[in-house]
């Protein structure tokens, strides 16, 4: 699968939650796939899907699905330090790990390579870390969902990304009706 695969897949499952995805294809195929007001698409902002998906979840009980890419967490180490010494029981930060930087054309990241974000996110303190295929997703996603433990998920998956048009939605539109849908 690849992550437009993927995330077709788990539409279902996040629909009714806090989303904040990655920034480039990611955001462009969730909001093919499945636009909602509780999906906040990063437009510009390489690497920060799990920081602020995960101050949202501290600042607020709903719970808050950070999607992001192995190349983005990658640009940002700093945040799984950060997500294990202020674990929040409500925040799921799901790594689609696809080995490479999809939005920028598909080159390789060195997470497919030698290094292995569950042992990074393990080293950094994080507890419920979980390495899942592709193809066993969904029930793991619904299952860090339904828990009370701040789970981190390292999907693999394949390399590839599909054509489609980026998004034309205003950027303030997309935050205020996010902000919105945060205090419904």
């Amino acid at each position: 699968m690849i992550r437009s695969e993927i995330l077709k897949e788990i539409a279902p499952i996040i629909r009714d939650h806090l989303v904040v995805c990655n920034i480039g294809l990611p955001s462009q195929e969730l909001h093919m796939i499945d636009d909602q007001p509780t999906n906040f698409y990063m437009l510009g902002t390489m690497g920060l899907s799990s920081s602020i998906g995960f101050g949202l979840a501290l600042a607020q009980d709903k719970p808050v699905i950070s999607i992001d890419g192995d190349g983005s967490v990658l640009t940002n180490l700093g945040t799984l330090p950060t997500i294990a010494n202020n674990a929040t029981g409500n925040y799921t930060l799901l790594i689609i790990d696809n080995g490479s930087y999809g939005s920028t054309g598909d080159q390789p990241t060195y997470a497919g390579r030698k290094t292995s974000l569950a042992a990074v996110a393990t080293a950094c303190g994080c507890e419920n870390v979980i390495e899942v295929q592709d193809k066993d997703l969904p029930p793991v996603l619904q299952a860090a969902i339904d828990s009370d433990e701040m789970t981190i998920i390292v999907c693999k998956c394949d390399s590839g990304n599909i054509k489609l048009p980026v998004i034309t939605m205003d950027p303030v539109v997309i935050r205020h009706r996010f902000m919105e849908a945060v205090k419904a």
